[in-house]
């Protein structure tokens, strides 16, 4: 691995999880019709980092920055172009058929959706049983004695063993999701907006039962969300996404306390706060998140970010540890305790910084 991209190692622990330099380039049709010319979107662009055995990573970052790709590289529902991914310290990217079957067993996802990832036609012990089957491991009153067991699991009524989807309420089919993702006892799993297309009042009820269910199962989880008030919930450490790369990584305090990466400060700068007496002033970045078909030179962030320089335009900032256990991707990190504005003024003081 990469001495000046590596993650953060966390006490007593060991890498359950390790990613090196992984891409997923998606090729798209460009330069008209008749030339047949392709261009590349850069979903997932040399990313590297670590997952620990026992720790939940949260991972956040705007629509289209790569995040769910990522999770799904990592358990090779899709193809990564390059790259590595480890589990247990074998590479399992060069696993073939036969292999790869045997892993899914420990490897596992929770979708985002629950309506659209339960097949309609079956009932819960056919969607959980199916897992069973599958792999082979139980069969007849065994196998329907596991599948009650993992619905009283999730907090469901074992007898509702047949009925339909659609006959429970949205934050059961998550459940339901959660039971069948963890029907064949997973040390990882890959929980990709579980609560995104939930109601506020039932996030915190699924967040609550994963939270459960890591500490009584031992999981290791890789949480992918859009609020960051729900990731600072549930995560030990948080990575940050933008266009593609991870430009910060710490410890979900660390993240939240004290950003190092402007990008994640103008992110916990729109997350409101729950006294309405303390006032939070909202930073909006300039433009449009460019595309990662065609990201910017350099830092991909710079085009909007208030602290870029000529240097930033050049020179591709690697992920490096600016301060104990705190990793971010930036040629102009934040100080311990500094605010983005107070960077701002500071940079304008000086005035040493380029307009590009």
């Amino acid at each position: 691995m990469n001495p000046e991209s590596k993650s953060l190692p966390t006490e007593q622990a060991e890498p359950l999880v390790k990613i090196e330099n992984l891409k997923k380039y998606f090729p798209i049709k460009g330069g008209g019709y008749f030339t047949g010319s392709k261009k590349l979107v850069k979903a997932v662009d040399n990313v590297t980092f670590e997952i620990y055995r026992g720790e939940t990573l949260g991972l956040v970052g705007e629509s289209g920055c790569g995040k769910s790709t990522l999770g799904r590289n990592i358990l090779r529902l899709q193809e990564p172009t390059d790259g590595q991914v480890f589990f247990k310290e074998e590479n399992i990217l060069a696993y073939k058929g036969h292999e790869m079957r045997k892993l899914r067993k420990q490897m596992q996802i929770i979708y985002q959706d629950p309506f659209s990832s339960l097949n309609p036609r079956f009932t819960v012990g056919e969607i959980i049983g199916e897992m069973y089957d599958i792999h082979g491991i139980a069969k007849g009153a065994e196998k329907e004695k596991k599948i009650k067991e993992m619905i009283e699991l999730v907090g469901l009524d074992p007898s509702r063993y047949h009925n339909y989807p659609h006959e429970f309420s949205g934050g059961q089919r998550q459940r339901i999701g959660i039971a069948r993702a963890l029907a064949l006892n997973p040390e990882f799993v890959v929980a990709d907006e579980p609560v995104s297309a939930l109601d506020v009042s039932v996030q915190s009820q699924i967040l609550n039962l994963l939270m459960k269910l890591k500490e009584e199962l031992g999981l290791t989880m890789l949480f992918i969300a859009h609020g960051l008030n729900v990731v600072r919930h549930i995560s030990d450490r948080v990575g940050v996404m933008y266009l593609g790369k991870i430009v910060e990584l710490s410890e979900t305090d660390n993240i939240f306390d004290n950003p190092a990466h402007p990008y994640t400060a103008a992110l916990l700068s729109t997350v409101p706060e729950a006294d309405p007496r303390l006032k939070k002033e909202r930073i909006v970045l300039k433009g449009e998140v460019p595309s990662p078909a065609n990201p910017p030179s350099g830092c991909h962030f710079r085009t909007r970010c208030p602290l870029a320089t000529e240097r930033c335009a050049i020179e591709e900032p690697p992920l490096l540890e600016v301060r104990d256990k705190h990793f971010a991707a930036c040629h102009y990190p934040l100080e311990k305790g500094q605010t983005l504005k107070q960077a701002i003024s500071s940079k304008e003081q000086s005035q040493e910084s380029v307009t590009i």
